[in-house]
């Protein structure tokens, strides 16, 4: 992040990475209304726990989501996450700030 609290360049990079996945959207729409476990994730949005911990991956990685290991009551680890506060405002003149801080090199021609 920059002083400012805007993302840098390679952090929206990564953001817009992440979101640009119709599950991870769901994921996060999902985590909105309040924090929730892998296994009970995984079951309101229809999806096995592997995938499901590989987008919560992606997601933690760029910094949207955050989990946490808790015990349950009967002694069961388990792993809650929850939407980090983020807020992203895209603008053309806030893109132009955010590609001045970029630090990774551009795409070849072609690819």
């Amino acid at each position: 992040m920059t002083e400012a609290g805007q993302p840098t360049g390679d952090d929206l990079v990564e953001m817009l990475a992440a979101l640009a996945n119709p599950l991870r959207l769901r994921i996060i729409a999902q985590l909105a209304t309040g924090r929730d476990y892998v296994s009970h994730l995984a079951r309101v949005i229809g999806v096995s726990r592997p995938l499901l911990h590989m987008h919560l991956r992606r997601l933690e990685a760029a910094g949207l989501i955050a989990g946490s290991l808790e015990l349950s009551d009967d002694g069961k680890a388990m792993k809650y996450y929850e939407v980090t506060d983020f807020s992203l405002h895209l603008t053309a003149s806030a893109l132009a700030e955010a590609a001045k801080t970029l630090t990774r090199p551009e795409p070849e021609e072609g690819s």
